[in-house]
Order: C-alpha cells, then structure tokens, then sequence
C-alpha cells in the first residue's frame, strides 16, 4: 500500500497528537510481515539436499503396511523387474563412474539407514574400471575360494533367481557388452559365456553372478525367527570385513560382531522392520565411505592380514603421507528376489586417492567438516586416529586454496544433490 494512502487511513483512525503511537503500531506490523515473509520464502527455498528418509512412516510408504505371513515363509509374487532401457552411450573404456561423495557437513553425525528409492533401471552400475574388477574378482575366486565365495544349500534358488536376474538385465542395460544366449549369457568384452540352465552348475551361482558385474553380492533369507541369515554371497572386493566371519549370521549379529556404531539404539529396530516389510517392487539404495591407508581394493592390509584370527585398526601405522590415503565408498542396492523372497545386497565400491577427489570443488572442505562431526564411537569404527593430523591438514590447506581461487561456498547447493 503507498505510504501516502496509508498516512491518511492511520490519520482519520488517530487524532494528530496519537500519531506518533500510530506509526509505532504500522512499524510493528510492517516488522511482522516482514518476518512472515522471510518465513515463507526459506520455507520454500531448496535446503541442503539430504536422503529421502523411507524409514520414517508416511501414509504412502507401503513398507509400513502390516505382514501377516509367518516368519520364514514366503509365496512367490507375480512382480517382474520393468524391462531396463539401454545405458546411453555406455562404453567398457571410456564411461567414466559416478563421482559419490556421500558425506555431510557437521557440527553433527547422524546415525541412520540412509536409504533412498531406486529407479529400476540404475540397478547395477558398471564403468571404465569394469575390466580391473573383473580381473581382481577371477583372481580371489582362485585363490580364496569359499572364503570369499559360497552358498549355503537352502539358499541356492535364491542364488540361481538372483544370477538368472542379472542375465536378463545386463544385456538389457549394457547390450554392447552382454549378450543373451538360450543357455544363459555371453560377455563379448572378456569372452566369456556362462551356462546357467545345465544342473548341475558348473560353479557356485555366486561366482558366476559376481564375474559379471563390478559389485559384491549378499543374500540374506529370513528363517521363522524372524532373523534374516546371510546365507549366500560372493564378498571380493570388500576391503574390511570377510564373508567367512559373517557366513550364516543373522542381520543383528552381523552388525553387532563388527561393532557398527549405535547399532543397537538407532538401527536394530528399524532394519528389522524394514527388512520384514520389504517388497519386490521396492528396491531401494543406499551409501557410505571409509578412509583407507593403503591402495589395496580386494582388502586392506593396514588391519592385519585377511587371514589373522583377529583384524582391526590396531595394526595400521599412524599418519602416513597425505598419497597414501584413499576414500572407499560403497553405493548398495538393496532388493527383494520375487520367487525365493530372498533380500539382495549388491555392493559396489568406488576406490580413489584422497589426492584426487579433493581437486573437486567443495569437496574438501566438506569432507573435513564430515570426518570432524563423528563422534567417538564413529571415529573408532572409522580408524580417525591413524589418520586425522595428515589428513585434516591436507584437506583444510586444500579448501582455503579453493576460496582463494574464488570458490563461493553459499552456492554449493545449486551444484550438488546428495549422495554427489
């Protein structure tokens, strides 16, 4: 409203001499929708990207809808995985991977399932490094046999369903480098064709699912207590942890034998909720990340030798130079096969030095501020102290060289979604 109009309404409403109070009462009101304004417009403005939550209820997630079958039973559903259309101008040398950089800013960690939907198509990711995994993946199912490598004889439909999966959408999703053959599916990079209809197998279903793709693979099966037991898995690449330790656990156990921080008071409940509700229409994915002290992808001697009785940070020498470190992320997949009812992990881990990454912008001053928020319990899960002084140090030099250069630090969100 003109100042002029609103001066003569305040003026026939106030003699002359209350004027003054009657200007007071306008700047409080002007105060007041002033301060109504500035409500609603950060109310509407694009906060810091964060996960979709799916482990709070809403009245759509059907993940919160009631099971009435029994613990450890399960009847085969009608869903069929929406056929995937071809990844677009994917090639095995050049198609770069997707930068994760799933952390966040302090002062506070959260502890949380971090999951988010998954658009059917982005199921398996694979990438120029295709070729190295694969060749690191041959090389421990040599060697390692079962350590790294088995499935228990109740869980191999869930195997075959989850391999009989993966030659289906391959060829679909990367057509210029899987082939599907009326036995099964030919790799034309490797050259390799796999027979998956002749019994019996001429391997452990695991293995040749996990020849095919970059990620580690899980099955976890739910028995009438209500557990779900990793029974089937191909855990090569993993880095900290050996399927041997884990083989036959339940969720719970898993979890708490590798002292998952707050496990017990922020996760237990809601996995096991999540887990039992879990439907094959539903997949869903999720991130985390590690430093590392040395460039071992397959498992990191920094804890002990993979075949120590015990393994832990003990044994990792303390700040080593800034070109040793390396940041470890895994995106997973988590999804429910339709015929066995068996829950799939598959766990792709993204390896690269700590030299590198921090060339991108705001990358180190966030990854500080990440690494500076974990409490006590975090930090002794994640190693911090073998490699905080080094590390902190590099990555701070590195920010303030970014704003030196011109970096705006308030426009990050304009450049960035989370897990990016």
């Amino acid at each position: 409203m003109p100042f002029e109009a609103l001066r003569e309404i305040v003026s026939s409403i106030f003699p002359v001499n209350d004027l003054v109070g009657a200007f007071l009462v306008i700047n409080l009101c002007a105060c007041l929708v002033v301060t109504i304004f500035r409500k609603w417009k950060s109310s509407n403005q694009t906060a810091r990207t964060s996960t979709p939550d799916l482990e709070k209820p809403t009245s759509k997630s059907s993940t919160r809808e009631k099971v009435t079958r029994k613990f450890g039973e399960w009847t085969p559903s009608a869903f069929k995985r929406p056929t995937a259309p071809p990844y677009p101008d994917w090639d095995v040398h050049t198609s770069k991977s997707i930068p994760y950089r799933p952390f966040r800013y302090g002062p506070k960690y959260f502890v949380t399932m971090g999951l988010r939907s998954m658009k059917w198509d982005e199921w398996i990711e694979l990438d120029n490094h295709y070729l190295k995994y694969h060749a690191d993946k041959k090389k421990r199912l040599k060697e390692r046999g079962e350590k790294c490598c088995r499935t228990a004889p109740e869980a191999m439909d869930g195997a075959i369903e989850l391999l009989e999966e993966l030659c289906t959408y391959l060829p679909e999703r990367y057509p210029s480098m899987f082939q599907k053959t009326p036995t099964g599916i030919t790799n034309t990079v490797t050259n390799e064709t796999f027979n998956i209809v002749q019994r019996p197998l001429p391997e452990d279903p695991m293995a040749t699912a996990a020849r095919l793709v970059q990620d580690d693979l899980a099955l976890m099966f739910e028995r009438p207590d209500g557990e779900y037991y990793l029974l089937a898995g191909a855990i090569l690449l993993a880095g900290f942890w050996r399927l041997s330790d884990k083989f036959g656990m339940p969720l719970s156990e898993i979890h708490t034998s590798g002292d998952v921080p707050q496990f017990r008071e922020k996760l237990e409940r809601g996995m096991v909720n999540f887990f039992r509700r879990l439907k094959p229409e539903e997949p869903v994915l999720r991130n985390n990340y590690f430093i590392q002290v040395d460039d071992s992808l397959a498992w990191s001697p920094s804890i002990g030798s993979e075949d120590s009785e015990t393994v832990s940070w003990n044994t990792a020498a303390k700040n080593k130079a800034i070109e040793h470190h390396y940041f470890r992320s895994e995106r997973q997949s988590l999804r429910r096969l339709p015929r066995s009812g068996a829950v799939v992990f598959t766990i792709r881990t993204y390896f690269e030095p700590i030299t590198e990454i921090v060339k991108e912008s705001y990358v180190p001053g966030r990854l500080a501020s990440a690494i500076r928020s974990w409490g006590d319990d975090v930090s002794r899960y994640k190693g911090k102290e073998k490699y905080e002084e080094v590390l902190l140090e590099y990555l701070d030099q590195k920010h303030e060289e970014q704003i030196k250069a011109g970096l705006e630090v308030d426009k990050e969100d304009e450049v960035r979604r989370y897990p990016l």
